[in-house]
């Protein structure tokens, strides 16, 4: 495999461009290639098999592109596809999981929020995880609906997004909460309008630096690294039509 050769990321939207600009940030002599499947976000409502068929779909787009690995930069998609899409092809995969574990090691309150779509709560990797480390600690769930679509709608700082923020977050706030994981990779983008609910005592757990710093640790383990000393090329695409992104 050529180690000059893009990363890919996948998500259903603008969301997974979260762990975009930290792959970016602690990789920049690193091509990439960002597909968002706008016209079938958003993905948390589909059932499993039709989230497969979309991520067979992309990655099958992305490996034509070359792609040396592939972020799957989508909650749902990693806990519906991620297992598959590792049986089934030879390229490593990278994918997101709620940063559950962090959350409940660092919790003083012994109360953690998670606020997800409903199909990450239903994945495989979100229940080991919880179960294997957070036993010790009360997780509240609170599913995101309708964010997304605000989100991708660029409705992020309206009054529609501030009254359902408020409807998931001060539950969890109330109840004690001193971390809540940001379950979803569109979810970052809304950091400066939870932070005017929760203020500081409560800390945002993000995963996007921590699946940069894995992607870096697996293109060494394989040397994949792009030492080419080549500007850094990052294409962007929705539903196979590109667009520009102010980096």
């Amino acid at each position: 495999m050529n180690a000059t050769a893009p990363i890919g990321l996948l998500d259903s939207g603008i969301g997974g461009l979260s762990v975009w600009r930290e792959v970016v940030r602690l990789l920049p002599h690193e091509h990439t290639v960002y597909y968002a499947d706008t016209a079938h976000c958003p993905y948390g409502p589909k059932a499993q098999d039709e989230i497969i068929k979309r991520a067979v779909h992309i990655t099958g787009w992305l490996l034509a592109r070359q792609a040396k690995l592939i972020v799957v930069a989508c909650n749902t998609a990693t806990a519906a596809a991620i297992d598959y899409l590792r049986d089934h092809y030879t390229v490593p995969f990278i994918g997101m999981e709620p940063a559950v574990k962090p959350a409940a090691l660092l919790s003083q309150s012994g109360v953690v929020g998670v606020l997800a779509t409903r199909g990450t709560f239903k994945g495989r990797l979100y229940h080991e995880t919880s179960e294997r480390f957070a036993g010790h600690v009360k997780i509240i769930e609170q599913p995101g609906d309708g964010l997304v679509e605000l989100i991708e709608a660029g409705k992020t700082a309206t009054p529609e997004m501030t009254a359902l923020l408020h409807k998931y977050i001060n539950p969890m706030v109330e109840a004690g909460a001193d971390h809540i994981v940001l379950g979803c990779t569109h979810y970052p983008l809304l950091i400066p309008a939870i932070r005017n609910i929760t203020g500081d005592k409560v800390t945002l757990l993000d995963p996007a630096p921590a699946v940069a710093r894995r992607v870096k640790s697996l293109l060494e383990q394989n040397g994949l690294l792009n030492n080419s000393g080549e500007p850094a090329r990052h294409e962007f695409y929705s539903d196979e039509k590109p667009f520009n992104l102010t980096i």
